[in-house]
């Protein structure tokens, strides 16, 4: 009975029955049940899997098996601005790419490949001088840095675009951003990508080319008042014909006013203005005779001359007039067009009778001046970049072309992919 006793006491786990029982089976039965049970919970050392998470966390020691290449190389002299710039990673990706002028100014680019290739978004400035900085990292987030720098070339052969508004103008609610260019342009789409226009309030405003040499930007209506133009010309490098290289960075900024618009009636002969859609002037005018009548369509003004010479030699006129001293002149069109201050006629003839050369004619004195007619009123009322829209006269809708007058083309043909 006693030794039952014993085998019970030690399966229970009791050391001091084991004592006394001088037997060591139980001790050991014992150490393997504690063991077994502290492996189970996961209390132990080292070898448990916890302490496998925490190495895992430690930073992968040795060299990074991520190598950078910068495409043209360190110190190269007369880069391409185009398709020459390229920075890769091998056995690894890029995760930090900057290039930049000695400015600063930073090179946007874009990952490709799986984040294994970098390409500049846009081209590259002219005879410039870019820093490159890259990282990469290999599979074990071991980093590898690379630094290179390079200079472009200067082109021999160069354009330039002659551009109105110019930067800090306040204008009219119809002007658009227009630039000339003083050579031929055959990469039109490289071109236009150069420019970008932007507004605030923010509206949407695209380009259109008249023929090769120039590019007009507006947006689908007149600009609200108030609004913010930026336009950013990143021409410098651009190939704009076979060889022939844009020279231009610059910002150029403006301000619209506010919306003017006024409404000639050729038949009923007068024109009425309404700032931002209220009327607030209705004047009696004079436009083109049955023989020369006005052109019909939105005109924006481009020149304002207090006093101008008027020569029908340069029109086509021949000798039928040559007036030194036209007051209050202001330019509708290329071909001629001007709404202006006429003294020649009776101030009574005046919304009664058309008899200009195809201008819109407002009664006015001789010398111009603050001197309170209509004339000199709308030409101190009036802004570059205002709309004069005429209406019910005999002739044709004037061209798009035929001075900063697009508001003639629908936005489907504007915006519409051209050749």
């Amino acid at each position: 009975m006693a030794r039952d006793k014993l085998k019970w006491e030690t399966i229970r786990g009791d050391s001091r029955a084991q004592v006394i029982g001088g037997s060591a089976v139980g001790l050991v039965v014992l150490l393997v049940v504690l063991l077994l049970t502290l492996t189970t919970c996961g209390g132990g050392g080292g070898t448990g899997a916890s302490a496998k998470g925490k190495d895992d966390d430690k930073p992968a020691k040795g060299p990074s098996e991520a190598v950078v290449t910068v495409k043209p190389e360190d110190g190269a002299d007369g880069v391409r601005t185009s398709g020459a710039l390229k920075v890769a990673a091998a056995k690894g990706k890029l995760t930090k790419v900057t290039v930049q002028d000695s400015k600063g100014k930073k090179v946007k680019g874009e990952l490709a490949q799986g984040g294994t290739v970098w390409r500049p978004a846009t081209h590259l400035s002219a005879g410039t001088k870019y820093t490159v900085d890259a990282v990469a990292e290999d599979s074990e987030g071991r980093a590898s840095a690379k630094h290179a720098a390079f200079t472009t070339f200067v082109p021999q052969n160069t354009f330039v675009g002659y551009f109105t508004p110019e930067n800090g103008d306040k204008v009219g609610a119809g002007m658009p951003f227009s630039i000339n260019f003083n050579r031929p342009v055959a990469n039109r789409e490289a071109v236009e990508k150069a420019i970008s226009v932007s507004a605030d309030p923010q509206v949407e405003v695209a380009g259109h080319w008249f023929g090769n040499q120039r590019l007009d930007f507006r947006p689908e209506d007149y600009w609200k008042s108030g609004t913010k133009v930026t336009v950013d010309l990143n021409l410098s490098g651009v190939e704009g014909s076979d060889g022939v290289f844009g020279t231009q960075r610059k910002t150029v900024k403006f301000t619209v006013g506010r919306q003017q618009v006024s409404v000639v009636d050729a038949k009923k002969k007068t024109m009425t203005v309404t700032r931002d859609g209220k009327k607030i002037k209705t004047f009696p005018i004079t436009s083109g005779r049955p023989a020369n009548p006005t052109y019909n369509g939105k005109m924006v003004i481009s020149e304002k001359h207090p006093v101008t010479r008027m020569n029908g030699d340069t029109v086509g006129f021949g000798g039928e007039y040559d007036i030194k001293d036209v007051p209050h002149a202001m330019r509708l069109s290329t071909s001629g067009t001007f709404i202006h201050g006429n003294y020649w006629m009776a101030k009574y003839q005046f919304g009664k009778v058309n008899g200009s050369h195809g201008c819109v004619g407002l009664f006015d004195m001789r010398g111009g001046g603050n001197n309170g007619t209509p004339g000199a009123w709308f030409f101190s009322n009036s802004l570059i970049g205002d709309v004069v829209e005429v209406k019910n006269s005999a002739d044709d809708t004037i061209k798009p072309d035929n001075g900063l007058n697009g508001w003639n083309m629908s936005w489907e043909k504007w915006t519409a992919p051209q050749r």
